[in-house]
């Protein structure tokens, strides 16, 4: 089954490649001549994943798929979100972003623990932060949905070379490196994107 994957980054196409197998082929919009930008105005992850599987469907009238993946930082009251890969601006900068979190993580943790110095109640600072990953499948005209959550917690240092984005900061919960530093499958085996591409798999598979 042909489908599109309203993506150009090389490493979605290369881990949906690897979940969904060999009965499907994998094409990007840019392989049919689709180069603009997909519009992403909205406010939740399903809701912009829709708006670029919406489009993808639009212009081609083909099978597609489209995903939205967010981080969520406890102490920073579940941002960037929607706004993971703009956090430090519209260049979708990877190492700019991660300077950015960071530094906004440092200075909540300096805020809350000042406050507990002039006896301000104020919950202990975690590093506890999840990414979520919404896939939008339309098939037929007809639009599904499937979700995926990877659990852990965001380092203080950058370690690992692989990966993409905040990979280099972020520890999967019940592993000591960050997943910069997992190989290629075993990130795949746990990411919040590869547990809603696994999904969306069986479904096409059931």
């Amino acid at each position: 089954m042909k489908l599109v994957f309203a993506t150009n980054n090389i490493h979605k196409v290369r881990e949906a490649s690897e979940i969904l197998g060999k009965g499907f082929e994998i094409v990007t919009p840019a392989q049919l001549g689709i180069t603009e930008d997909i519009p992403e105005t909205g406010n939740t992850l399903r809701s912009n994943s829709q708006q670029k599987a919406d489009y993808i469907f639009e212009k081609t009238g083909l099978n597609c798929f489209a995903d939205d993946s967010g981080l969520e930082v406890d102490i920073l009251c579940g941002a960037p979100g929607v706004e993971t890969a703009r956090y430090a601006g519209p260049e979708k900068n990877p190492s700019a972003n991660i300077a950015k979190l960071l530094d906004e993580m440092a200075r909540r943790e300096m805020e809350a623990s000042f406050a507990r110095e002039f006896g301000i109640e104020t919950t202990r600072a975690t590093r506890k932060a999840r990414f979520r990953t919404c896939v939008t499948l339309i098939i037929d005209g007809q639009r599904h949905f499937f979700d995926g959550c990877m659990e852990g917690e965001i380092g203080r240092e950058l370690y690992g070379n692989g990966g993409f984005g905040y990979d280099p900061i972020f520890i999967p919960e019940g592993r000591d490196v960050t997943a910069a530093q997992l190989s290629e499958d075993e990130k795949n085996a746990i990411s919040h994107r590869g547990n809603a591409l696994r999904a969306m798999s069986e479904y096409l598979n059931g």
